[in-house]
């Protein structure tokens, strides 16, 4: 899972728990609802974190609250950190 993933993942548990339609929390939010459907389907692959502020005010939550939940300590994601990171794999040492 990446952090795009378990962010979709969290908008759609969110919106559940609130027994709210994707469509209500567009509108609640002031954000259109092909731009949350495109992320939510995965035709886009990342969000702003303006429109994650959106939906967190819709839901009266803050990013701190919308972050803070298992989802996000599952991100796997070590090939691309090991290649910003310029670690040998063999070795596990900083080239």
């Amino acid at each position: 899972m990446d952090v795009s993933d378990a962010i979709r993942l969290r908008i759609i548990k969110l919106a559940n728990k609130n027994n709210m339609t994707i469509s209500k929390l567009c509108l609640l939010a002031g954000i259109s609802r092909s731009t949350l459907s495109k992320f939510l389907s995965g035709q886009r692959k990342m969000i702003r974190v303006e429109i994650i502020e959106l939906i967190c005010e819709a839901l009266n939550i803050t990013l701190k609250d919308f972050f803070d939940d298992a989802l996000f300590n599952q991100i796997l994601d070590v090939d691309l950190f090991e290649d910003k990171c310029n670690i040998d794999n063999k070795n596990g040492k900083i080239k």
